[in-house]
């Protein structure tokens, strides 16, 4: 399974780069915004910060014509940008637009089978199924993951399948289990991945132990 970040905090980037784990960014309006900083600073550290791995980059318009223009000027920021577009008629249209001239795109604001199904059959190079807005109004995200994945895999759609909207830990194991290509992840639940209660008095335990040890050699 394949480790991207859901960020556009270029510190938790490099942080998450250190660990050698990750292959991917995803960003959005919303993460954005949150830096309180220009988009394109931004989205020019981090395309520095990851110059050989997807950055998914999404468009502001809702209009086919707003989505392409917009789209092409992203992906002529890099090689490695991924124009990100949301699950609609026209998103549908753009994705075909950018397939044609060999641009990848991320479909997102994936709520059901259906969606899916029509941005693969569009040509979306990923496609990012929400769980946890789901889990949110009483359904089981990680439900969708299984039916999409059985979905591509019946009729081999080369589309990756990213899990987004990760909330905890569970939700990456889980989607894990099923099968999906990629998990898009806060970084603070990447630190949680890390972390279990029984290597904290393994580890605790472990030194004390060592304290005993004679003739140390380090």
């Amino acid at each position: 399974m394949k480790f991207f970040i859901d960020t556009a905090n270029i510190e938790e980037i490099r942080e998450a780069n250190s660990l050698k784990i990750l292959d991917g960014v995803t960003t959005n309006p919303t993460l954005i915004a949150k830096t309180g900083r220009p988009f394109m600073e931004v989205v020019k550290e981090i395309l520095a910060e990851i110059p050989d791995k997807p950055v998914s980059l999404e468009v502001a318009s809702t209009d086919f014509e707003g989505m392409v223009r917009e789209g092409e000027m992203l992906a002529e920021l890099g090689s490695n940008v991924v124009i990100k577009i949301p699950m609609t008629v026209e998103g549908l249209k753009a994705v075909k637009h950018f397939e044609y001239k060999g641009i990848k795109t991320n479909v997102t604001l994936i709520f059901s089978p259906a969606q899916a199904l029509l941005a693969m059959k569009a040509g979306a190079s990923y496609i990012s199924p929400f769980v946890g807005r789901l889990d949110d109004i009483s359904h089981t995200g990680l439900d969708l993951i299984a039916d999409i994945k059985t979905i591509r895999d019946n009729y081999d759609f080369d589309t990756e399948i990213i899990v987004a909207s990760v909330r905890h830990p569970l939700h990456v194991i889980e989607s894990a289990v099923i099968g999906a290509d990629i998990a898009t992840i806060p970084y603070k639940v990447i630190a949680q991945l890390a972390k279990h209660p029984l290597t904290d008095i393994g580890l605790e335990r472990f030194l004390k132990d060592w304290e005993n040890v004679p003739e140390k050699p380090f």
